[in-house]
């Protein structure tokens, strides 16, 4: 382990049984797997089929990654054993559509379900994680070895002063929180104190996108945390195809919550903000 340990790994983390990256849609599971060994973990993979990306499964040799159908909860948890993980991080995304019509559930994922009081993202990845740690694999925070891929305060591209305006900063933090606070979503779009579009089950870029039917060069995007955010699970990113759907709805400014929202390869995203004229600000 080097001097700049990531402040999300418990410090008593047993080190000797493998990390397993429990991984989804987009870049977010490479990064982390790459960051994890950086950090001296020994990696495995456990990949939702038709989900996590064909590069990250074939980066891990067959015997170190094993292939399970997203609602197996049966199989995810036989996985983990045959892995001998000691510890577990979800990351990446599972297509929302799959886990309400596209999902077949096996018998312990339905018993689980009925459990369940309300059944959206939060509640099911929650109970699903809640079986991973009573199989005694411990579940980290999902930004474990990330801490350098997070918003930080202040500007990170363009210029802060004039370009964002701290009424409508201010006022978009206020909503985007309740927001997600109301399990509606964790982003907004905001101009002159009017709440211009809300995240929703359609997710931030086709959000963004049908922002360009407003106009306006004011607009400004925020991005924030639940006050309660289970950061074993659903942690907000921002990457570059995130700047390229704000592009596209016209919306040129950005505020994201400063340790809270990852950005999926920091130096590219910043370095693509900058190319597209794009300002990045961080918010605490």
């Amino acid at each position: 382990m080097g001097p700049m340990a990531s402040r999300f790994l418990p410090g008593d983390l047993d080190r000797a049984k493998p990390l397993a990256i429990i991984a989804g849609r987009g870049r977010y599971p490479a990064l982390l797997a790459e960051a994890a060994r950086a950090e001296g973990l020994t990696v495995r993979l456990i990949a939702f089929e038709g989900e996590a990306e064909p590069s990250l499964v074939g980066s891990f040799p067959p015997g170190e990654r094993r292939g399970v159908e997203v609602g197996k909860l049966g199989d995810l948890l036989a996985a983990l054993r045959d892995l001998g993980a000691g510890s577990a991080v979800m990351a990446g995304q599972v297509a929302p559509r799959k886990l309400f019509a596209g999902m077949v559930p096996d018998l312990r994922l339905v018993a689980l379900l009925a459990r369940l009081a309300e059944r959206n993202a939060e509640t099911i990845f929650g109970a699903v994680a809640a079986e991973i740690e009573a199989e005694g694999v411990r579940m980290l925070d999902a930004r474990a070895c990330l801490d350098a891929h997070l918003a930080t305060e202040g500007r990170m591209t363009g210029w802060l002063a004039g370009s964002v305006d701290a009424g409508d900063l201010a006022f978009g933090v206020r909503m985007a929180r309740e927001m997600a606070r109301l399990d509606v979503g964790q982003s907004v779009v905001v101009a002159r104190g009017t709440v211009i579009a809300v995240e929703a089950f359609e997710g931030t870029d086709n959000m963004l996108r049908r922002c360009g039917a407003t106009g306006g060069r004011e607009m400004l995007l925020v991005k924030a945390a639940k006050h309660a955010q289970d950061w074993r699970f659903d942690v907000p990113c921002f990457g570059e195809r995130t700047l390229e759907s704000m592009a596209e709805g016209g919306v040129r400014h950005a505020a994201l919550e400063a340790g809270g929202v990852l950005l999926l390869g920091k130096d590219g995203v910043l370095a693509k903000a900058r190319d597209l004229g794009i300002t990045l600000v961080g918010f605490r």
